[in-house]
């Protein structure tokens, strides 16, 4: 009767060893600085990306980004979040303009709400920042300001009835007022749709703005000379997605819409990721790709598709190979 045991390669281990390295020699592997990490042409066909500076508003800090931040360096962006005082538009914005001197390369500067008037203004003299996102954002013109704006475009639920006004000391004595939203009116005027865990942490820990930055005058207009994008939230209960509207088109924003609150980057962190990424790499059409998982390499899917066919073939011929290597029929007595 028939008996096996251990001898070399036989022909059809051979034949898929070969076919295997056949199929692998066929695959290419498409190098970053081809595409950017989110499937992209990064701009100029180089792996060069801008830093992308995230500035929040009022009734909030930096942290209203996260969602935002975590997208977009899974895309292969550098990410800075700094904080805005909310003291005064002046002063705020050249709080950020100092800041932006200390990121090296181009930057695409984005602002929330308040910090679209802050935004507006540090950009204004920096060469380096090559693009502008406002998202829900108060892209005002030179001699405009964010209280003129909110009264031009009535119906925000921001109103006396639910601010907490709060003294503070000034710096050069007397006495201000900043402002707090209060808790129980935060979910449905700012971030309508996030969880209620959500809502009230985010409420707990707002940062209130101060009086001046509300009535202070803009001093420039920089989306006037740097490309701009613009998504509006059209549930938008604290700055009317009309006056939103308005602002864009003067700008010649590549504006989109969003269902979604004032606090869009919070409860649609990939449409804000998505603006923020056309910005950054030029796109001016509205697009709904999928996110990138990883920044660190790009393919191409037509490479995606050999790949998973090479991991298959491959993985058969390891399995003959190693059925090849391990048995054999022989004749025996």
């Amino acid at each position: 009767m028939p008996s096996f045991h251990p001898t070399r390669p036989s022909r059809i281990r051979r034949l898929a060893v070969s076919a295997a390295l056949a199929v692998a020699a066929s695959v290419t592997v498409v190098p970053a600085a081809a595409h950017s990490a989110d499937g992209r042409d990064a701009p100029g066909g180089t792996d060069a990306r801008p830093t992308i500076v995230l500035v929040h508003g009022a009734f909030s800090d930096a942290s209203a980004w996260r969602g935002v931040v975590e997208r977009l360096r899974r895309s292969g962006y550098p990410v800075v979040a700094p904080p805005n005082d909310l003291r005064d538009l002046s002063q705020d914005s050249a709080h950020l303009a100092s800041f932006l001197g200390t990121v090296e390369g181009p930057v695409v500067l984005v602002g929330h709400s308040y910090g679209g008037a802050v935004i507006t203004n540090a950009a204004a003299a920096d060469p380096d920042v090559k693009a502008l996102v406002y998202t829900a954002a108060m892209a005002l013109d030179k001699g405009e300001s964010p209280e003129e704006m909110e009264r031009r475009f009535p119906g925000s639920d921001l109103t006396p009835a639910s601010l907490d006004p709060v003294p503070y000391p000034l710096p050069g004595g007397g006495t201000g007022r900043e402002f707090h939203l209060k808790p129980d009116r935060f979910r449905r005027t700012l971030v309508d749709g996030a969880s209620a865990r959500t809502a009230d942490v985010m409420a707990a820990s707002q940062r209130p703005i101060a009086a001046p930055a509300l009535t202070g005058e803009s001093q420039a207009a920089a989306w006037r000379t740097i490309p701009s994008w613009y998504l509006v939230p059209t549930r938008d209960r604290a700055l009317s997605p009309a006056a939103e509207r308005f602002m864009a088109e003067r700008a010649g924003s590549h504006t989109v819409e969003v269902d979604a609150p004032h606090f869009a980057m919070v409860t649609h962190p990939d449409a804000v990721t998505r603006l923020i990424l056309d910005a950054a790499t030029g796109r001016t059409a509205p697009t709904r790709p999928a996110l990138a998982k990883t920044g660190s390499t790009a393919w191409d899917p037509a490479v995606l598709g050999a790949t998973g066919a090479a991991a298959l073939v491959t993985g058969a011929a390891l399995v003959l190979a190693a059925r090849g290597r391990t048995v054999r029929p022989r004749t025996g007595k």
